[in-house]
């Protein structure tokens, strides 16, 4: 029960309630500019207009280049609405991604174990639906008056068979240009020195606001780093916490 209780939060929240007085003026001409110019951003909500404002520090012109992008992107990638679990069986088949509990400001935390990604062999177009099922599925659970998640990125046992660097870069895009302020924190643990090379790869392509969001633990140190974000209540059993793991597919 007590994994429970942070999810015990006012569902009547509203976007005045954390917003200065700028944003507000901000969000109202945003929304004015992108529905002139795509009648579908109507049914965005005052919160995402804000995410995409937050993510270029307020200037309307780049967050209405970045939003009527997103809305493009999102009606040719993702016609239906959803991703389909038959449209992603085989990364599913994987199991490489958990959630589990919330750290101490009520975000929801994603576990991914790297060592079970493995490349497809359809050029990654699998593997970028999906990213955006996982990512649909982590915003779904996000509980009312919280719009980011945690990740953990689990990556004992990572080797060269799992490295992904198109992948990766792929899915950083994702993130990075359709999912804006909706990661609160990555939390990348047991990293081998082989992964590091990879990683001097993908880190040019991250940008600053995504940076100050990436903490590596040293392997030493992973329960007690994690226990500074998140309750010993809260945490997944494969860092020693009392939760097991979900599969995202079954959230």
């Amino acid at each position: 029960m007590e994994a429970m209780n942070v999810m015990r939060v006012r569902e009547d929240v509203r976007v005045e309630d954390d917003t200065t007085q700028t944003e507000l003026t901000k969000i109202r001409l945003l929304r004015a500019m992108v529905e002139a110019r795509d009648p579908s951003a109507k049914e965005e909500d005052d919160f995402t207009i804000r995410r995409f404002l937050r993510a270029r520090d307020l200037d309307l012109e780049k967050a209405s280049t970045m939003f009527l992008k997103y809305l493009k992107w999102r009606h040719s990638f993702v016609p239906n609405g959803s991703v389909t679990v038959s449209e992603v069986r085989n990364d599913l088949a994987q199991e490489k991604v958990f959630m589990q509990g919330h750290d101490k400001i009520g975000r929801p935390i994603a576990v991914v174990v790297g060592r079970k990604h493995f490349q497809n062999k359809d050029g990654g177009d699998e593997f970028k639906r999906f990213v955006v099922y996982v990512f649909d599925k982590i915003c779904a659970s996000i509980p009312p008056g919280q719009e980011k998640f945690v990740a953990i990125a689990e990556l004992k046992g990572w080797g060269y068979s799992n490295s992904d660097v198109r992948g990766y870069l792929g899915a950083l895009t994702v993130l990075q240009d359709y999912y804006p302020e909706r990661l609160g924190k990555l939390i990348i643990v047991n990293a081998p020195y082989i992964f590091m090379k990879v990683w001097q790869l993908i880190y040019p392509f991250i940008d600053n606001k995504t940076k100050k969001k990436i903490v590596f633990v040293d392997k030493n140190k992973v329960k007690s780093a994690l226990l500074e974000d998140i309750d010993e209540s809260n945490m997944p059993e494969i860092f020693g916490g009392p939760l097991p793991l979900v599969r995202i597919q079954d959230i």
